[in-house]
């Protein structure tokens, strides 16, 4: 059993970083693009990164540890370690690696999305990368919910369209594909990437925006993550989403650049 130390930063304060890393038919899915962000994630919490290869070890060990499913959710922690009690990180932190590997049944339906009072704070450094401290998201996540969705939909602090609690947020308008710019406060995701990508190799202009609900009412939607792919909204606060061929092409494309 893994222990965790009472002081250990990211148990007392969340700082630290994580990585979700989708294992399936027999590899670890756009692993140099995880392993890359949590490197810059690092930069940005001016922590010392991991070492590449104790990465890639643990994540292994993790699977090995869980039976080596077929496919599993591979989740990697970087905490920032002990220090002293209060904000001030330590002269010379000692950060941990720790991961965890949850087998995964089949990728989910369309999503029924519910706006949420939650906000995204666009204005804070913890919006650009993925850190330990997600309580707005499960916040977010458990509002949806209690609403009758299954995932949230968080505007940010200026009324624009921002993310899901755990995904990033795409519409279409005229063979258009739309999505909320980085500035929104928007995590800049491995499949957000790959569904801009995809986008453009399928010919359908990409504009990176920001958009308060207005602009996106009646509009086919979907989700990315590393763990669903592309993910089709069925419905946003109730009202029911017309469904787009355009979605399923680039849902294809994307499959096949995992």
């Amino acid at each position: 059993m893994t222990s965790i130390d009472v002081d250990d930063r990211g148990f007392t304060l969340g700082h630290g970083l994580f990585e979700t890393v989708l294992w399936a038919e027999g590899a670890l899915a756009h692993w140099d693009d995880h392993a890359f962000r949590m490197f810059r994630g690092c930069r940005n919490l001016d922590l010392p990164p991991p070492d590449p290869a104790a990465l890639r070890a643990a994540a292994e060990a993790a699977l090995a540890a869980a039976g080596s499913p077929e496919r599993a959710a591979v989740r990697l922690n970087w905490s920032a370690g002990p220090g002293h009690r209060g904000l001030d990180p330590p002269a010379d932190p000692k950060p941990r690696l720790t991961a965890k590997a949850s087998p995964l049944g089949a990728p989910p339906g369309p999503a029924r999305l519910v706006t949420t009072r939650v906000r995204r704070n666009e204005h804070s450094p913890t919006s650009r990368v993925k850190s330990l401290s997600y309580l707005d998201n499960v916040l977010a996540r458990a509002e949806a919910r209690a609403a009758g969705g299954d995932e949230a939909l968080m505007l940010n602090t200026a009324g624009d369209v921002a993310c899901a609690a755990a995904a990033n947020v795409f519409w279409l308008r005229h063979d258009e594909v739309f999505t909320p710019a980085l500035e929104c406060g928007v995590l800049d995701g491995i499949m957000r990437r790959q569904a801009i990508a995809a986008a453009r190799d399928l010919g359908l202009p990409v504009q990176e925006v920001a958009a308060n609900l207005g602009r996106i009412a009646g509009a086919p939607m979907f989700l990315t993550n590393s763990l669903i792919g592309v993910r089709l909204v069925a419905s946003l606060d109730g009202r029911e989403l017309a469904a787009s061929p355009l979605v399923v092409a680039i849902a294809k494309a994307v499959s096949r650049a995992r």
